[in-house]
Order: C-alpha cells, then structure tokens, then sequence
C-alpha cells in the first residue's frame, strides 16, 4: 500500500458508510409568504441557474463502506487528476460531481484495468459510469459523495 493510501485509511471518513446521491428533483421553497417582487427574483434567479430559494432532493444511487471505497479509488493513478478529485472525500468528507468533471472521471474509470479490481471495485466501477452517464444526459443534474458514521 502507497504512502497516500495508508494517510487515507486515518481519515475520520474511512470508517463510515459511504452514499452517492444524485439529484432528483428540485424546488421552490414556498412555505413562507414571498413578496411578489421577491418571486419574480426567485424565479429569475432559477431560469438563470442560481439555487435561490431552491430545495435539491438527492436520493443514494450507489452505497458502499469506506474501505471498499479506497479500495476502488486505488486503482486509479495516485498522481492524476481523478484519484485528486476522489479522494477529497476521505479529505472534506463530501465531494460534488458537476458536469464539468464528467468526462475526466469517466475516462479514468473506465481506464481501469478490471483484473486488478475485485467484483466489488467492478460493480462500482459500472455503478459509477452509470451514474455519471444519467448526469450527461441531464446536466442540471450532479452527484454528492458523502459519509456517514
């Protein structure tokens, strides 16, 4: 095991259960009385695509435990910009997924050689495409990384 694998297994987060959520669905807030002027605001703000006054409804996609977690991550390169981005997990304890990150993650993932993953990193692996494949498809989506313990 690496040097920045063995730091990772120290994190607070490598104990926890790990979830992928994805978007589901979005929604104004309207619970409380808005006046007009601010509605017109609010919903000028989400035509333009601010999150002003907007509820993001995520739901688990992909769940596993964090040893099973770096475990997949490893077989990426350690020094490339998808394992970087992967690994802030362990780090923050939470990752985003926009779409702009898409392709770079999908291509290293896809790059991994799957004999030296186990079934688990396999299934992951094809989890993970998939997710990022629906994130394509509907760009106003993305995909939180959290932990919980």
């Amino acid at each position: 095991m690496s040097d920045v694998l063995a730091e990772l297994t120290q994190s607070r987060h490598f104990q926890g259960h790990v979830y992928f959520y994805t978007l589901g669905r979005k929604f104004v807030d309207e619970s409380y009385d808005v006046p007009e002027e601010a509605k017109q605001i609010m919903y000028y703000s989400l035509a333009i695509g601010h999150h002003l006054g907007v509820v993001d409804c995520l739901k688990a996609v992909i769940e596993c435990e964090g040893d099973e977690y770096l475990n997949w991550i490893s077989g990426l390169p350690q020094d490339g910009e998808a394992f970087n981005k992967m690994k802030g997990y362990f780090v923050f304890g939470e990752i985003t997924i926009y779409p702009e990150h898409l392709n770079m993650l999908a291509l290293a993932f896809d790059r991994i050689d799957s004999s030296t993953q186990n079934a688990r990193s396999q299934q992951l692996t094809r989890d993970f495409i998939t997710a990022l494949g629906d994130i394509h498809r509907e760009p106003t989506m993305y995909m939180m990384i959290r932990g919980i313990r």
